[in-house]
């Protein structure tokens, strides 16, 4: 055992070198760690998140078979233009989600409950909508897209509130009143925002009417039965061309249809399901009672989109630190090692084997490595909070503008059977409900370094070690004693 002596002479001779190494390997591990047990708090975080808001299925149609449906149109008509010069544009068309083949899947094994959501365009009717101004003169108003058929109110027809996307995570809540029930099916019951309230006059118990956005306008008295008040400002969602988000009245979804002139079908049906093992199979049993033309989105699909940026810190810290880490430490290695080609040298003259003499240069750096990681252990954990909530904040950004420009670009087409229905800002369609609410449950990271992780962090330092003892002795090795001693 006497090269762990020599290790530990060395050591307390090189103090300053022995710092320096400390340290190199003090910064790989703890960004390392921090990667680490930022992945395995993430994980506990979205799990818990999951086991909170319930495994969903979201039922809608399917955009990009509508956008290649669009594209195909629009090249026949360009095809056909030179026989007619006057064809019009092609548009896309998105079909909805008729109610018996919800209840049909509803009526599958493994439902919980479901939610409907349905949306539609009015003007409004002796009140004034909540005017939004842009410096870039695009104004307020004018609907999604500048469809021509795209009122200044925003019907987002649901089964309830309660278990609309925004009201569970909270970003609304109800003010006054109470929200849309079940009860309320086939009524003319609803819920305002509170500025559109307050520019109005208006309180729980007043009248509100709307008329249809086609040439053949109808009139709908409606009942205010309750306010809610958006956190999310006006003007961050709010843009050139697109309705202030106070402009977005909840009622039951039948009502949303009967504007539209379809009291058969809905936008997206969400179902809440019972089981999350299951969801695979659920998912096979829906598929076989829907046409091409709709699609199924899992939350699950959503989280997995969420730990996206976790993961990649992970691969950061494991593959491009832990590569770095490599290279640096061999090349401090390297330049140790040529300083003490004498001492190797005397040593192999000695009759001191090479696996002896790499066992000392492996007992020194793993004297180092063991102290890097209780240095790791007190600073990983710190670091891993800091870039765990500025992960965080930049995964609810990104969130928050995908939820927007799904909403936005969810309801331009037309519904089938007719009238036009853009969709309401943050109403729950396709994908964008189960992010929305998973992206308020992964509000927070709580790290916390486990023996696991140090495990881990343990087993990848002595790998990094063992790599760069090898790739800094082996040209020396190669020598021989006589040789090395030579060229001293």
């Amino acid at each position: 055992m006497d090269f762990i002596k020599r290790a530990g002479l060395y050591l307390r001779q090189k103090i300053g070198r022995t710092a320096l190494i400390t340290l190199v390997m003090s910064a790989i591990m703890i960004f390392v760690l921090a990667g680490i047990i930022i992945q395995s708090a993430a994980i506990q975080a979205t799990n818990s998140a999951k086991n909170s808001a319930g495994t969903t299925v979201t039922l809608s149609a399917d955009r990009e078979k509508a956008f290649a449906s669009m594209r195909k149109s629009q090249s026949s008509s360009s095809s056909s233009s030179s026989s007619s010069s006057n064809a019009a544009p092609a548009a896309i068309t998105m079909p909805s989600v008729k109610i018996k083949t919800a209840e049909k899947i509803a009526a599958l094994s493994n439902v919980a409950g479901y939610q409907y959501s349905n949306s539609a365009s009015v003007n409004a009717s002796g009140f004034s909508a909540v005017t939004t101004s842009s410096s870039s003169g695009g104004g307020g108003q004018g609907g999604f897209g500048g469809s021509s058929n795209s009122g200044d109110i925003t019907i987002s027809g649901v089964s309830t509130t309660a278990a609309e996307t925004n009201f569970k995570s909270k970003s609304y809540k109800i003010t006054s009143g109470r929200g849309i029930t079940a009860a309320d099916k086939n009524t003319n019951n609803v819920v305002i925002e509170s500025e559109l309230a307050t520019s109005n006059s208006l309180k729980v118990g007043s009248t509100i009417k709307v008329k249809t956005t086609d040439d053949d306008a109808k009139t709908y008295t409606l009942n205010v039965v309750g306010i809610y008040k958006a956190k999310t400002s006006s003007s961050s969602q709010g843009g050139p061309n697109m309705s202030d988000p106070s402009n977005t009245i909840y009622t039951s979804y039948t009502f949303a249809g009967t504007v539209n002139g379809d009291t058969t079908s809905v936008t997206s049906v969400v179902y809440t399901l019972t089981d999350s093992s299951k969801e695979k199979a659920f998912t096979k049993q829906a598929k076989k009672l829907i046409s091409s033309s709709f699609s199924l989105t899992s939350s699950s699909e959503t989280y997995a989109l969420l730990m996206k940026p976790m993961k990649n810190v992970q691969s950061f810290a494991n593959k491009i630190v832990g590569i770095a880490g490599t290279i640096i430490l061999a090349l401090i290695t390297v330049l140790m090692i040529r300083e003490r080609r004498h001492e190797i040298g005397v040593l192999m003259a000695l009759g001191e084997s090479k696996f002896k003499i790499v066992l000392q240069l492996f007992s020194e750096l793993f004297a180092v490595l063991v102290l890097s990681l209780v240095i790791a252990g007190v600073a990983g954990n710190f670091v891993g909070s800091a870039v765990g909530k500025q992960l965080v904040s930049q995964q609810t950004t990104a969130t928050q503008s995908t939820s927007t420009g799904a909403g936005f670009g969810g309801g331009g087409g037309q519904q089938s059977g007719g009238g036009g229905g853009s969709a309401p800002s943050g109403a729950g369609r396709s994908g964008q409900t189960s992010m929305t609410a998973s992206g308020s449950q992964v509000s927070n990271l709580k790290t916390k370094i486990s023996a696991k992780s140090m495990a881990e962090l343990g087993g990848l330092g002595l790998g990094i070690i063992a790599i760069a003892v090898v790739a800094g002795s082996t040209p020396i090795f190669r020598l021989k004693p006589k040789k090395i001693l030579s060229n001293e």
